[in-house]
């Protein structure tokens, strides 16, 4: 809503200085600001992650004959029985791409995972 003091000359004398400000009432569907900042800033994380899962999905497809899907596939199955987020299993693949070891955890959720992406 506009503050009095922007309108034209002739509608301020009409409204009254200490007049409260109304705002239409929400209704308890429409989003708060803050669940919309919590929703915006996990977009910027997934968005951020993105690169890291891309490049860990493309060393499982190099790895073992697979698609796309399917290396998206290893890597939630490893991460829901690792109880380790995806973007942080992607990150230690790519780490030891290039020469860090995978932690012993990781390794033996990471070759289940793929054992059960080719049997099922």
């Amino acid at each position: 809503m506009q503050d009095h003091h922007s309108l034209a000359p002739d509608v301020r004398g009409h409204i009254s200085p200490s007049a409260p400000v109304r705002t239409p009432p929400t209704s308890p569907d429409e989003p708060s600001v803050e669940s919309l900042r919590c929703e915006i800033e996990g977009l910027r994380t997934a968005l951020a992650s993105r690169p890291v899962i891309d490049t860990a999905r493309g060393i499982l497809m190099a790895l073992g004959p697979c698609t796309g899907e399917q290396a998206w596939r290893t890597l939630v199955h490893a991460s829901q029985h690792s109880n380790v987020r995806v973007r942080d299993l992607a990150h230690q693949l790519v780490e030891s791409y290039h020469g860090v070891p995978l932690p012993p955890a990781t390794r033996l959720v990471l070759r289940s995972a793929i054992r059960a992406g080719r049997t099922g």
